[in-house]
């Protein structure tokens, strides 16, 4: 991997990580969410994996975006980061009644394909770009 290949995957990851914690300290400072430490319900962690998914389809996306070539490469690796990350994410918080244990699965589950459906985005989109 090149070092232009590495970055666009890093930038990925970072936006993903960045822009999930700040939508959880947001949520969590206006109350929607419980206080930090306390469980959440299936309702909080379904609106936490809806916007969830939206961040990882951009995280796929940008990732695509900065690759020199072949950006479903790219967001392939980045989205099997973000599975060993839920992976991880499952092994650490199992026991912990954090909150319903479906929503952990889903993350580490729909890491891949929101990152497929970023990269399938945006080369739809560059290819409309040159049909112009």
């Amino acid at each position: 991997m090149t070092r232009k290949s590495a970055l666009a995957v890093l930038a990925g990851f970072v936006a993903v990580v960045v822009i999930t914690t700040l939508d959880d300290a947001l949520l969590h400072a206006v109350r929607v969410f419980p206080p930090i430490g306390q469980p959440i319900d299936d309702a909080h962690a379904a609106l936490a994996l809806s916007y969830r998914l939206v961040i990882g389809v951009v995280g796929g996306w940008l990732t695509s975006r900065l690759a020199a070539a072949a950006p479903m490469r790219h967001a392939t690796v980045l989205g099997v980061i973000g599975t060993v990350a839920g992976l991880i994410g499952i092994v650490a918080t199992w026991n912990l009644g954090l909150g319903p244990r479906w929503y952990p699965l889903a993350v580490a589950a729909l890491a891949l394909p929101e990152c497929w459906a970023g990269a399938w985005i945006f080369t739809r989109s560059i290819g409309r770009a040159v049909a112009r």
